[in-house]
């Protein structure tokens, strides 16, 4: 199944390995670091025009990427949840 992320952007729900909340994990400095390295190595795909609400962390074939969503959490797993 596939899970819609916002701005014609779905990906498959098996590759999903989390979903997270940027308020909530940036306050980290080890999440910082992590988004930021992943940026510079072109594996962060921003997904949104407005201000984003949440990451997607994907694994497909041993490639991570990380979707910026406008999207809530919340409303990322009702839409999984719906996808099954």
């Amino acid at each position: 199944m596939y899970l819609h992320l916002g701005q014609d952007t779905v990906v498959k729900t098996k590759d999903i390995v989390g979903i997270f909340d940027l308020d909530i994990t940036t306050v980290s400095k080890h999440t910082r670091n992590y988004l930021t390295k992943n940026e510079k190595n072109g594996n962060v795909v921003n997904v949104s025009m407005e201000l984003p609400r949440s990451f997607i962390l994907c694994n497909h074939n041993n490639k991570t990427t990380i979707y910026i969503s406008q999207l809530s959490t919340q409303t990322l797993l009702k839409r999984k949840k719906l996808s099954f």
